[in-house]
């Protein structure tokens, strides 16, 4: 078998192609949440604590000097990357906590009856139209 015709196995198999899908949904809910944190609730905060934009804070560590940047120890991004995560964390806590609940319910469903099987359903019509030819 050919190298190329062994990647094509590979990369078609069930679990590649789910989780492929699961990193392109990841990225667009990181996306999502991201925007949420960013446009909805950082300002809110910074509201709350003064106008404080965290991704702004920073210690100079050294100058800038001519064409050269200053060296910055930003604090202020680090802060905002862990409150990201807690909310990123906090939404997938809920999505799965909500997919759990819906999976009990579904469970907890009782499932219909079974049908009778073809012969039970023809001898119950049999019976039926003897009683008929009888009364």
């Amino acid at each position: 078998m050919g190298m190329i015709q062994e990647f094509k196995d590979f990369a078609m198999r069930g679990n590649v192609v789910d989780l492929a899908v699961g990193v392109v949904i990841g990225a667009a809910f990181g996306k999502i949440v991201s925007s949420l944190v960013a446009d909805v609730i950082t300002p809110v905060i910074g509201l709350i604590v003064g106008g404080v934009d965290f991704s702004d804070l920073a210690i100079t560590l050294k100058a800038a000097q001519g064409d050269q940047a200053a060296v910055l120890l930003s604090y202020g991004k680090f802060i905002q990357t862990i409150f990201d995560f807690v909310i990123i964390a906090f939404a997938i806590f809920v999505v799965i906590k909500l997919i759990n609940r819906l999976q009990r319910q579904k469970a907890a469903e009782p499932a219909p009856p079974a049908p009778p099987p073809a012969q039970e359903v023809l001898l119950t019509e049999i019976r039926d139209l003897l009683k008929q030819q009888r009364g």
